[in-house]
């Protein structure tokens, strides 16, 4: 069994912001893969079914990105699942828009979402991190919180179909050690 959680926060505010990468990206791979979120469980949205021969549950959390960590661990806990079953979607402003970066293990970083997952459950578990880049002028809070700009949302077909091709890959291998990004 797999665990992919898409970190975001819930509502129709927040639905196509860019604090929201993860949200959109298991949204992206659910749609692809035949998957609906048709129940809330482990304080959050969750959708389940066959991936390539593997069962998948995808999880967008619904308490809010910097509470994440409790969605996170309540799936772990109650399905009593290893980290090395769990890889996490989100956000990153260390990284251009559009960009990809998939590790095996590691620091929370600068997001809070991933600050409370780590506190929770420990650094090693995958993460793909999905690029936003910096805002040139401004609050960081204000633009993570931003609409994505329409020009941005075309941009993001290829770079979530990147997305999906890594967790199809972290599916069949149950790790992302080898995955060379610049070949999807």
């Amino acid at each position: 069994m797999i665990v992919i959680v898409g970190l975001g926060n819930p509502g129709k505010t927040y639905e196509k912001t860019i604090h929201n990468m993860g949200y959109m990206a298991v949204d992206y791979f659910a749609k692809n893969n035949g998957l609906v979120f048709s129940k809330s469980k482990y304080f959050g949205r969750v959708a389940e079914g066959m991936v390539d021969g593997e069962k998948v549950i995808l999880l967008k959390p619904e308490t809010f990105m910097n509470l994440s960590g409790k969605s996170v661990e309540d799936i772990i806990h109650s399905l009593k699942l290893g980290t090395d079953q769990l890889i996490v979607v989100y956000d990153d402003i260390d990284l251009d828009f559009g960009a990809l970066r998939v590790r095996s293990k590691g620091s929370a970083g600068t997001h809070n979402g991933m600050r409370d997952i780590v506190q929770k459950i420990g650094e090693n578990f995958a993460r793909v991190r999905i690029g936003v880049g910096r805002p040139q002028y401004g609050d960081l809070a204000n633009y993570v919180l931003s609409t994505v700009s329409n020009d941005n949302l075309k941009i993001l077909d290829e770079t979530f179909d990147k997305v999906e091709k890594a967790l199809k890959y972290f599916i069949s291998k149950k790790s992302v050690e080898g995955l060379d990004i610049n070949k999807l």
